[in-house]
């Protein structure tokens, strides 16, 4: 038991407390994260679509998602953290409950670019004011902490959802939408604004860090880049996995116990993995999570039943438990402090890009050119993301567990 206490201590402790209030909102938005999981089949199933269109609607979604991301991100650093986070979650909130109700193809696609543009534009807010509250040292504990949270919420409202759906997928869509809402109540009440003062330039007027500068940084937009490959195939297994298994005649309510695996796998394992893994460089945290994960969605090639298919998502979960905290604490400590909005907005954007091209790429290669293709493409892709990220941080990354000084930390932003 005192082992036990002294790594709950160890996990848990010495955060500050805002951080604990955005946690508890984060937990709060994904326990009704019903609708991304699920669109796909509400396309196919209950309305009739085909995989192509599930796969286009999809990939509307993540190109809103491309411009939530940075406009979010841009609007972290101009008008607060808080306001952009409180605007983006309403926004969200509404969206979401509009698309339970619209019809017809054009409306579903209108409306899904709009759910998807202003669910992403929180997320640059929310990461940003993380980095804001939280040392360097903590970073890794806390975006894994708040993955976890993300993680708790999805498994349950995975769970949940088959089980909703089968009453109608009308309510995913509003309780989606009230879960949001409160999500952004929790916000306005217990979150201060946490965005630093920009400081002066050497030459007197204050120092200010665009987009065009975020981008002439080479080793981030590189990192940026290795990370679309990654998303890429993750998005594979929320939106062309939906559709690989109800081609094979499995229901709703399978795929959600299935994709309930992966949050339940990550709610045991994600703080005791963090906790075993402390120490390692980043190289090998993000080269390994990517291997490891592209070779679980690989197995999916040989998945024809919900056994099986449940077990590639154990594999595969694995490999994300690793990359996810490591990939977003090394974004922190490479931006500037105020403008870590932009930062992450920009690796938010990889992730909507990705968002856009996986499932569109992913359901016209599974419609003309078979699941094999899909699946052992994924395991291809993502082991080139695998050797670029260790290849890209290997020679310069200190263990994500030590602190990174200001200097070392902004060392290859561009020369302004």
């Amino acid at each position: 038991m005192a082992a036990i206490s002294r790594a709950v201590r160890e996990t848990t402790g010495g955060l500050p407390r805002q951080f604990w209030w955005l946690w508890t909102s984060t937990l709060v938005n994904r326990l009704g994260g019903f609708v991304v999981t699920f669109l796909a089949l509400y396309l196919t199933v209950q309305s009739g679509y085909s995989p192509a269109y599930a796969g286009l609607v999809a990939a509307l979604f993540g190109l809103g998602g491309a411009a939530g991301a940075v406009l979010g991100g841009v609007l972290a650093d101009r008008v607060g953290r808080r306001a952009t986070l409180l605007a983006a979650q309403l926004g969200a909130a509404v969206t979401t409950a509009v698309l339970g109700f619209v019809t017809g193809p054009l409306a579903i696609a209108a409306v899904a670019t709009l759910v998807g543009l202003t669910g992403n534009a929180s997320r640059p807010a929310l990461s940003a004011m993380i980095a804001d509250l939280v040392p360097a040292a903590d970073r890794v504990r806390a975006f894994s902490l708040n993955y976890w949270a993300i993680n708790i919420g999805f498994g349950v409202s995975a769970a949940a959802a088959g089980f909703i759906a089968a009453e109608g997928y009308l309510w995913l869509f509003l309780g989606d939408a009230f879960t949001t809402a409160l999500c952004a109540l929790v916000v306005y009440a217990k979150a201060a604004e946490t965005l630093p003062a920009a400081p002066a330039a050497a030459d007197g007027p204050r120092e200010n860090v665009t987009l065009v500068d975020v981008m002439r940084d080479r080793r981030f937009m590189a990192l940026a880049g290795l990370t679309f490959l990654f998303a890429v195939v993750m998005q594979q297994a929320s939106s062309t996995l939906a559709v690989d298994m109800g081609q094979h005649g499995l229901s709703a309510r399978q795929f959600g116990l299935v994709a309930a695996v992966n949050g339940v796998v990550i709610v045991v394992l994600q703080m005791p993995v963090t906790r075993a893994l402390r120490g390692r460089s980043s190289a090998v945290l993000l080269g390994a999570g990517s291997f490891v994960l592209a070779w679980g969605i690989g197995l999916t090639v040989f998945a024809t039943s919900v056994a099986v298919y449940a077990l590639t998502v154990v594999v595969w979960t694995l490999g994300e438990i690793v990359h996810a905290p490591a990939a977003m604490s090394v974004v922190a400590d490479l931006a500037p402090a105020h403008a870590r909005g932009r930062y992450q907005g920009m690796f938010t954007l990889a992730w909507s890009a990705a968002a856009f091209a996986g499932p569109l790429a992913g359901g016209v290669t599974l419609q003309y050119l078979g699941r094999d293709t899909v699946w052992l493409g994924c395991a291809a892709l993502g082991t080139v993301a695998a050797a670029g990220y260790y290849l890209l941080l290997r020679p310069r990354t200190a263990p994500l567990q030590a602190a990174v000084t200001p200097d070392a930390a902004h060392r290859d932003l561009p020369v302004r």
